[in-house]
């Protein structure tokens, strides 16, 4: 590999914002904040908002729907030009 070419390829902590967990990984992101894990070593930080921690998805939490009224607006509004 050439010289001052490629990023730094290091370890780094990212962690959820919305659950608070954290998993070291390698990686090349450019970081300006520090943390200090458990094992006593100081890694960069990059904050995701969402990881599969916290994703609905991931998580099997259900998807909460609000019922506007839209279909039934709609329904009403067509209903005249369908006669």
């Amino acid at each position: 590999m050439k010289e001052g070419i490629h990023p730094d390829y290091r370890e780094v902590v990212f962690m959820d914002m919305a659950s608070g967990f954290k998993f070291v990984t390698r990686s090349t992101v450019a970081t300006r904040e520090k943390v200090k894990m458990d094992d006593g070593k100081e890694y960069p930080l990059f904050k995701l908002d969402v990881t599969s921690e916290s994703h609905p998805f991931y998580t099997g939490a259900q998807q909460r729907i609000i019922e506007t009224g839209r279909v039934e607006k709609f329904r009403q509004k067509f209903a005249r030009s369908a006669k």
